[in-house]
Formats: C-alpha cells, structure tokens, sequence
C-alpha cells in the first residue's frame, strides 16, 4: 500500500505565524491541489496530519476547521480526487497530549486506520521540523518542502541530516512519481 500523510498548513495551503483562521484564509499554494490529484491518480493514499492549536486557542472553532476541510475536498472534487483521511491535533503546546507534532500519534491513527501494523512504508511530507522529528520517530520516510516555514526550517538546520528537500508539494509529487515509472 502506497501512503503519503501531508502536513497542512505550509505545504497543501499558505501558513500564517498568526495561524490561519477563517476558510478565506486557507488558501492553496500554487500547484498543490493538483498534486494531491496526481498522488491519487498514482494510486496512492493521501492523509493529512496537521496540528490544529488555534482551537484550543480560541482562534478559531471546530466548526471552522471543517468548513476549511470541506474548501480542500470541493477543490479536490474539481481533479475527481479526495483525501484518504485528516487527523488533527487541537491541542495547545502545554496540554501534554500524544498526538501533537512532534509526537507521532496521528501518524499512528493513520497507520491503524489504513490497516499497518507499521509506519515503514509511509512517506510524510512536512515544512518544519517537528513534522520531521513525528515521521522520524515511527520510523516513517520523511521529506520537507521549502514552502511554510520550510525555508526557516533548513536555516536552522537542525535534525535534517538525510532527509530529502523539494521545493513545493508539486516538486515532491513529480519527483516521486518520476521515481516509480
């Protein structure tokens, strides 16, 4: 079986250090809902696993996240393509929680929900480094795009050793799938 878990925000949409809040401010970067596309028509299942604290914040409400959610599957709808799944975490950063990256808990929701007793042939696609450090920790490949906070996260370098970095969401999909021909 074929998996690819995106994070969200940076890598399938713009991110915002002031989170993005409202469905007018999920707006998709440039070639990445065709990617998604590609990655389906391929034969892969796609998941999205994104750390969502602006709900525990008060930024914004569950209902909201949804209604993004659904802007994502009424684009994806227009390429005949879905996401396998969305794991969220809306939990803030002191609450302790198992599934906020960089803890590896959506990623194991994922596994269970696609029928793996592992994490060794999935491939997740992030812009930080905590998305690294979750893939890194169930033994996942992990890739980082210099979309988001990509570039800021090459700056500081740390924990990159061996991981492959694309350009965008698209760079990544097309090279993949080159690859596998």
């Amino acid at each position: 079986m074929k998996i690819v878990i995106l994070d969200r925000d940076g890598v399938i949409n713009q991110d915002s250090d002031n989170f993005i809040k409202s469905v007018d401010e999920f707006i998709p970067l440039p070639g990445s809902i065709k990617a998604i596309a590609k990655l389906k028509h391929a034969g892969y299942k796609v998941y999205i696993a994104t750390n969502q604290s602006g709900i525990q914040r008060g930024y914004y409400t569950l209902e909201t996240l949804h209604a993004m959610h659904n802007k994502l599957a009424l684009l994806l709808n227009e390429y005949d393509a879905e996401i396998d799944g969305i794991e969220f975490c809306p939990h803030g950063p002191d609450d302790h929680c198992d599934c906020r990256k960089p803890k590896a808990g959506m990623y194991l929701a994922i596994a269970k929900q696609a029928g793996l007793s592992d994490c060794s042939d999935i491939i997740v696609v992030g812009d930080s480094l905590r998305d690294m450090q979750a893939a890194q920790t169930v033994n996942a490949k992990s890739c980082l795009v210099r979309t988001g906070k990509g570039e800021r996260t090459i700056e500081k370098g740390e924990g990159l050793k061996g991981i492959p970095v694309y350009n965008d969401l698209s760079d990544f999909v097309n090279q993949l799938l080159n690859s596998s021909d």
